[in-house]
């Protein structure tokens, strides 16, 4: 239901966002500045990204949780989506979620709403064989390839063509 209300609010907002503005300012001023938030978004959202990816590498070495800064690049992705729609309210919330401060408030209050079930880091569960034993054997192997001595002539279980 609340999505159904999202789509249905956003696009009537942002009509009534562009006949307001464009009567202050005008069109071509109107198109421009929608323009220019979509590359200005476009360029916060790729530094943004890359300072939420160190964070994800950094938690993934030091064997954190990584919950965050998954969230964070979510949350960085979603910004992105609405810079590049057209639009002044989209446009508001994209750069918002661009901010840090902005996206740790979000993550808190999302996380306050969510119950983590279960949450494991490194090796899952062994698996066991299908022939009902848990041990397995690795190893390695060579195949040893013994040189034949090379026949001069038939080898005895057909007649060659001097028996003939």
């Amino acid at each position: 239901m609340y999505l159904f209300l999202a789509f249905l609010a956003v696009p009537i907002i942002e009509i009534a966002l562009f006949i307001q503005v464009g009567g202050l300012i005008g069109l071509w001023p109107t198109l421009a500045i929608v323009i220019l938030t979509a590359i200005i978004g476009t360029s916060l959202m790729r530094s943004q990204g890359r300072l939420a990816l160190a964070e994800l590498n950094k938690s993934f070495s030091q064997l954190n949780d990584p919950t965050e800064p998954l969230a964070h690049g979510a949350m960085i992705l979603l910004a992105g989506v609405l810079l590049l729609t057209p639009g002044f309210f989209t446009d508001a919330t994209g750069f918002a979620l661009l901010i840090p401060p902005v996206r740790r408030a979000v993550f808190t209050f999302i996380s306050k709403r969510v119950t983590i079930q279960r949450f494991q880091m490194g090796q899952g569960p062994a698996t066991r064989s299908p022939f009902g034993r848990g041990d397995v054997i690795d190893g390695e192997y060579e195949e040893v390839r013994t040189e034949r001595p090379k026949q001069t002539g038939p080898s005895g279980w057909v007649e060659g063509p001097e028996n003939r």
